[in-house]
């Protein structure tokens, strides 16, 4: 079959939802993304290396908060999804979408072992007219670079035999308003054809789909969007340890510069940076740039800023305990969240790691409490063995200190003030408690 033809082959069973659709990677990105494709009655086959994760998923059960279980078992019960670890069924499928890590190693630099083992497990079972889609955040030239000549081993040629592209991801876990089906879609293709049917792919399970030339302008979208965040809170951050130093609240000056109706959108500061996506990537660019003799200024001082602030934190809990005569060593402190964000069971990259993990190695006595995370799994950095405690008004009292690290909105930050000695609030949680208020320090 010539490219062309295929091209209008492959247009014709996406609108016949007769293309399936397979996932690799049944995480915070992978099944939002199943849930989309399932909901327009697209087929979709999903693959993970975990075979735990695959026999919850083909019980109907989930894992992470974002999506619930209902949702999983109704597209199971349907026949419309089912999960595998056997990359040898990628055959069955017409487009193959990646959703796997791209974490930093020790030294700061891209890991892009998944993306590259993940592409050598597709390149074993390519067949032509697969279209592969490569979803996860990473720098400008990835797809080309790095996909592309692993999937090629397999003989066939990208732009002839298959289609190749990229779309970066968008989900936010535990935004109520939007998600995967009503988030817009950036897409790139590695050429004209591999765009237009990823467009018309997409186009049938998302709101809007926004096609750009390239792979790599694709790219470099996703690692704006997150570099605009990262550098806004990085500056946040900064005016709060300025601000604490002038005796100003900086949470009552954000409020009050919001009021702006135009030139101003307000960013809030916290005990460091969390989640997959804005800790990580502007380190990706950062890294890439160099490559080009070009060093990033602001992204490697924003980087530098938002990976300290945890450091900040530990050093406002050892002068508020020193201020009541107690040190670090010996003090029985509770972290209140380990998410890296409010309201989400994701504690990837979270700050709350760091800071549990330093505060340990000074000699405290440390806990938590996180309803979203009920036990803290073992990652790649951090192996703290440790269990969310019952948050009852005696543990709240036997505590020298209590840490507000995520503001999960299910917690009584009143009560929280009125039965812990001293309160380190990081994120503004307790900043309607009226009562109390000496026992709360801002971090």
């Amino acid at each position: 079959m010539k490219k062309n033809d295929r091209v209008a082959d492959f247009k014709r069973r996406i609108q016949a939802r007769s293309a399936v659709v397979g996932i690799i990677g049944l995480g915070y990105v992978g099944l939002p993304l199943m849930r989309a494709f399932c909901d327009k009655d697209f087929r979709v086959l999903g693959f993970d290396i975990d075979q735990k994760k695959v026999e919850k998923i083909n019980k109907g059960k989930s894992y992470i908060k974002s999506v619930d279980s209902s949702v999983i078992a109704r597209a199971v019960h349907a026949g419309l999804f089912s999960a595998t670890g056997d990359f040898k069924r990628l055959r069955e499928v017409d487009a193959i979408i990646i959703c796997v890590p791209t974490p930093l190693d020790k030294m700061r630099q891209p890991d892009l072992s998944y993306i590259e083992n993940t592409s050598r497990a597709i390149a074993k079972n390519l067949k032509r007219g697969h279209l592969v889609v490569l979803e996860s955040t990473t720098y400008p030239g990835t797809t080309d670079e790095v996909v592309k000549p692993i999937l090629e081993t397999s003989g066939l040629e990208c732009g002839k035999d298959f289609f190749l592209a990229f779309s970066p991801e968008r989900e936010d876990p535990g935004n109520p308003v939007y998600s995967a089906p009503t988030i817009p879609k950036v897409v790139g293709g590695c050429d004209k054809a591999a765009g237009e049917i990823a467009c018309a792919l997409y186009a049938q399970a998302v709101v809007r789909v926004i096609p750009v030339s390239t792979t790599r302008a694709a790219e470099a979208c996703k690692i704006l969007e997150n570099i605009y965040r990262c550098v806004n809170i990085a500056l946040v951050n900064e005016l709060k340890m300025l601000f604490d130093k002038m005796g100003i609240d900086v949470w009552e000056v954000i409020e009050a510069a919001s009021t702006k109706p135009f030139g101003f959108h307000p960013f809030y500061p916290g005990p460091g940076l969390g989640g997959h996506c804005i800790p990580i990537d502007p380190f990706y660019l950062s890294w890439k740039a160099r490559q080009f003799n070009f060093t990033t200024q602001f992204i490697d001082l924003a980087g530098q800023i938002n990976t300290a602030m945890p450091e900040y934190v530990i050093g406002a809990i050892t002068r508020a305990l020193n201020v009541r005569k107690k040190t670090v060593k010996g003090a029985k402190i509770l972290l209140l969240g380990m998410a890296y964000k409010k309201d989400v069971d994701d504690c990837r990259e979270s700050p709350a790691l760091e800071i549990a993990e330093s505060l340990m190695r000074l000699g405290a006595e440390v806990s938590y409490h996180d309803p979203y995370v009920p036990a803290l799994p073992k990652m790649r950095e951090y192996n703290l063995n440790l269990k969310s405690t019952p948050l009852s008004d005696a543990t709240l009292a036997r505590s020298d200190c209590v840490v507000i690290v995520t503001d999960h909105t299910c917690i009584d930050y009143a009560r929280v003030a009125r039965h812990a000695p001293l309160v380190i609030d990081t994120r503004n949680a307790t900043g309607s408690v009226t009562e109390h208020r000496e026992r709360i320090v801002k971090a």
